[in-house]
């Protein structure tokens, strides 16, 4: 290779590497509802499996057509920019294939199918290596419809995740600090601050992750993190919730309900909590849970109702939005989830299609600079009861993927100074 193809190559690759796109999860068209993964365990809160593992993918189709979908599934480094993986190197098969199980909904309101995709399956006989991936699920037409990220664990260290109040003595009883160990007899960890990236997840929600935190110091094979704000997220406040598992009658959370054409159920209306005293409330930390008291198989015949949101407030100032979201959404801030302000009645509102079910939610503000702000409402207390991850990178010099060697998890309930 002379030295001019040789200045083109390398020219090319660091192009490559500064253009390379932080790809974020596609919300779905407002016809698809529920989507949820499922595997060896129950992952659908976030969907972290162990290398070898099965994974399912479900989702329900409202508009009764029966249309066909695809998927494709794609390799990423721990950022979320694209891999320079060939698919081949990563997925045993082929994908891009049609997704063929599917079951109609039976003596429901609201008609849907409910489709589910299994890996391994006939096309794609496994998933190769660790690290993250996206499944892209698109129509016939070759229209993005949504995606969504998962994660394979390879194993190999051991993530010890211990959470700590604050110690910003001005946040201390506003935020939780988590502190982390990583230790592997089996890997070398050569120059860990280029080797080795973490992902701290507070309640399963990506889109608040800390990420790429380096160790503090090490001892011999042990990394150890402990600071003051780089792993410091804020407390937040239990969820609300709602039940409407038997969808004829209120249940836990529901003021009323009656029947249009669908089933609409009314909840109480909320209050902020941010100038209140924490009061422990038990909660499943976001997450949602599909059931029906009177069905034998609830991804069929489980029905869907309007819910209907509704908090008491002032009105926010006109650079400000309100929404609710949860695991339901996947976190989303969009127009479905968006409240508008009742004058009249002095509350936000909104109605939202949900599938019955248990369901944890929360109401969040949005500035006009995309800033997010869980605590306006709810408030932030250290005593709140979070659910706490850490995924552990590694990509050994001259390595051509992050792969994934553990995952740790702790829960704020065992706070400690």
């Amino acid at each position: 290779m002379n030295i001019k193809s040789y200045l083109y190559l390398v020219i090319f690759f660091t192009q490559s590497l500064c253009f390379a796109q932080i790809e974020h999860e596609t919300s779905p068209p407002d016809y698809i509802k529920t989507i949820m993964f499922k595997g060896d365990t129950d992952i659908s809160m976030l969907p972290i499996i162990d290398l070898g593992d099965d994974l399912q993918l479900e989702f329900d189709v409202l508009n009764g057509n029966e249309d066909d979908y695809y998927y494709s599934i794609q390799h990423y480094n721990y950022d979320w920019t694209p891999s320079n993986l060939m698919r081949s190197e990563y997925i045993d098969g082929f994908d891009k294939q049609r997704i063929t199980t599917y079951e109609n909904s039976y003596n429901t309101y609201q008609m849907y199918s409910h489709y589910t995709l299994s890996i391994p399956n006939s096309q794609v006989r496994s998933l190769k290596l660790s690290g993250n991936y996206m499944i892209k699920i698109f129509d016939e037409s070759d229209t993005l419809m949504f995606s969504r990220k998962f994660m394979i664990n390879e194993g190999g260290s051991t993530v010890n995740v211990s959470i700590k109040t604050s110690r910003d003595v001005k946040y201390i009883n506003q935020k939780q600090t988590v502190d982390l160990k990583i230790n592997s007899s089996g890997i070398q960890f050569n120059n860990p601050l280029q080797t080795i990236k973490t992902t701290f997840i507070k309640n399963n929600n990506l889109n608040t992750a800390i990420n790429n935190v380096n160790p503090t110091y090490t001892m011999g094979q042990t990394l150890i993190y402990k600071y003051n704000k780089e792993t410091t997220f804020w407390g937040g406040n239990e969820y609300y919730y709602f039940e409407n598992k038997e969808i004829r009658i209120a249940n836990s959370g529901i003021n009323f309900v009656d029947l249009q054409d669908l089933y609409n159920s009314y909840l109480f209306t909320n209050v902020p909590q941010k100038n209140a005293a924490y009061t422990y409330n038990p909660d499943i930390n976001g997450n949602f849970v599909i059931n029906n008291i009177d069905a034998t198989d609830p991804n069929i015949e489980a029905d869907y109702a309007w819910i209907h949101f509704s908090l008491k407030s002032e009105e926010l100032p006109p650079n400000k939005s309100m929404y609710v979201y949860g695991n339901f959404n996947n976190y989303a801030i969009n127009k479905n989830n968006k409240m508008s302000y009742n004058t009249d009645k002095e509350i936000y509102e909104t109605a939202i299609l949900l599938k019955q079910g248990f369901y944890n939610y929360k109401f969040v503000t949005q500035d006009d600079n995309n800033v997010i702000n869980e605590g306006e409402i709810s408030g932030n207390y250290y005593q709140t009861e979070n659910d706490y991850k850490v995924i552990v990178y590694y990509r050994d010099l001259g390595g051509r993927y992050d792969k994934i060697i553990g995952v740790g998890e702790a829960s704020s309930v065992n706070i400690s100074n």
